[in-house]
């Protein structure tokens, strides 16, 4: 009986592992005038984002993001932002996928991923929205309950910002690629960037620190501007 019951929990792990998104997920294609494309979907636990943009030079194409819920094959998502269609925000987009351990896929489309990461090494995997600021040893709290928005949103080892507003459904800028964490260091290598592509390719680094669901950021923009910001997990 013991063991009957052991295996049930095994194949209720695998198809409950199988069904879950978190994590990055990649395709590449080719654009209409013959452009290799990235898109690079992330998945948190509660937020998703996807940015597609040309392989060589960063140039942003298009992203969308929001919330999603998961039940069975069907996926909901309620977009908090879209370059291209702002008249979606606010609105729930409900659609069929496939998915298992290595392939995303939405049926009756073209659209399939392959997956990256499943959220790990994941110290940094979330959805963050910019709680504050400290400017001259002073700190700027946001509230992060207010329309205007800056998310970051990160896999185990993908990365994704957005500034956005719900309300007025106005999409402002943002930026991506890929991240790592090592010894207080968090590591950014810019893949994307919206508004000048001239950053693709860059390393930032900076110190971090996570306390009580707080994520303290504090290094130099790519504008070489000091920064230290204080994140907090949606």
């Amino acid at each position: 009986m013991k063991t009957i019951i052991l295996s049930i929990t095994i194949l209720l792990s695998i198809s409950l592992n199988a069904q879950n998104p978190i994590g990055a997920w990649e395709r590449i294609h080719t654009s209409n005038n013959g452009k290799e494309l990235r898109s690079i979907v992330i998945f948190s636990e509660s937020h998703q984002s996807i940015s597609i943009y040309e392989s060589a030079t960063g140039k942003l194409i298009h992203s969308n993001g929001g919330t999603w819920e998961l039940e069975g094959k069907k996926m909901t998502e309620v977009v908090e932002f879209d370059t291209d269609n702002p008249e979606r925000v606010g609105n729930a987009v409900v659609f069929d996928i496939n998915i298992d351990d290595k392939f995303l896929e939405i049926v009756g489309s073209e659209m399939k991923f392959h997956k990256i990461d499943n959220g790990a090494p994941g110290e940094l995997s979330g959805a963050w929205l910019m709680s504050a600021r400290i400017r001259d040893g002073k700190k700027q709290e946001r509230d992060i309950t207010r329309p205007r928005k800056t998310m970051k949103i990160l896999s185990g080892t993908r990365f994704q910002w957005i500034a956005y507003n719900t309300e007025s459904k106005k999409f402002m800028a943002t930026g991506g690629g890929r991240y790592t964490t090592e010894n207080g260091k968090y590591q950014e290598v810019i893949e994307y960037f919206s508004r000048d592509i001239s950053r693709v390719g860059m390393k930032l680094e900076f110190d971090y620190n996570l306390k009580n669901g707080m994520w303290n950021h504090k290094g130099y923009s790519s504008k070489g501007n000091p920064i230290n910001e204080i994140w907090t997990l949606r």
